[in-house]
């Protein structure tokens, strides 16, 4: 049995969509509603909020394998309860920032998860994405209302990875051999600025978008109103104020993993166009 938390979400969605297309099974989908949720026949919809452990109890009964979004509840008590009720391999999604930005309030946070889950006996497989393609719909309602997006940085590149290729990889990790005690850094398969993911939503949606850089202390307070001041000047060190190769770097793992290339912020825009209508 394989268990899939933040089954709704664009990771877990698109793993459950993988899982399901290999013949995995029985599988089991976590959401917090599940008498909305939506599984395609023979993926068992499980309810349980990953802010408090003791709702998972149900649903992880009979499970091997689970798959987990760090920073999305109380980790500790979540691993724990997983390792008592037999799980036995845990695939986690954790951040690149770990080692490409260490001394971030963030990153602390998700290595720790890092080292309860090696520290809790059962088999692990940590999987580190970058920027992922989807945060670009920060940007939807500006789109969609004035046509233009004001971002800061907007010249610099990062290899903004597609979800669905996170979900590619986990599911590898959760059915393959091989990938017990690995850590895998994930990326798309090129660097690209703002500017240039403009570019690509505009042609997913046949109309211009026009891109207007903003300086950093103007997006600092946009991003600080609902993040907060911490979490905003991390988040713009990322985009752009404070990066470095490690960060840059484009890696191999999603196609030498997967055995497809990696998709393309052209994809992800492809895909997701009527998010930005």
């Amino acid at each position: 049995m394989i268990l899939v938390t933040g089954a709704t979400g664009r990771i877990g969605s698109a793993l459950l969509t993988e899982l399901h297309a290999a013949g995995a099974a029985p599988l089991r989908g976590l959401t917090r509603d599940a008498g909305r949720a939506s599984f395609a026949e023979g993926i068992e919809p499980v309810e349980g909020d990953l802010a408090q452990a003791d709702s998972l109890k149900a649903a992880l009964e009979g499970v091997r394998s689970l798959f987990l979004l760090s920073g999305m509840g109380a980790e500790a008590e979540i691993l724990a309860a997983a390792r008592q009720a037999g799980v036995e391999h845990v695939v986690l999604v954790s951040s690149i920032t770990v080692q490409t930005h260490p001394h971030l309030p963030a990153a602390a946070e998700n290595l720790a998860v890092e080292r309860l889950l090696k520290d809790s006996g059962m088999a692990w497989t940590i999987l580190r994405p970058t920027q992922f393609a989807s945060n670009t719909l920060w940007w939807a309602q500006s789109i969609r209302d004035q046509g233009v997006v004001r971002a800061p940085y907007a010249d610099i590149g990062l290899p903004a990875i597609h979800p669905a290729d996170i979900a590619a990889v986990a599911r590898a990790a959760l059915t393959e051999p091989g990938h017990q005690g690995q850590t895998y850094a994930l990326t798309g398969p090129e660097c690209i600025s703002a500017r240039r993911q403009v570019a690509a939503i505009a042609a997913a949606l046949g109309r211009e978008v026009a891109c207007m850089e903003i300086s950093r202390e103007e997006a600092h307070r946009q991003m600080a109103s609902f993040l907060g001041d911490e979490t905003a000047a991390a988040v713009l060190d990322l985009m752009g104020g404070d990066v470095n190769d490690e960060l840059l770097k484009v890696r191999d793992t999603v196609p030498r993993i997967t055995g497809t290339a990696a998709r393309s912020f052209r994809q992800w825009a492809s895909d997701n166009g009527a998010a930005f209508r």
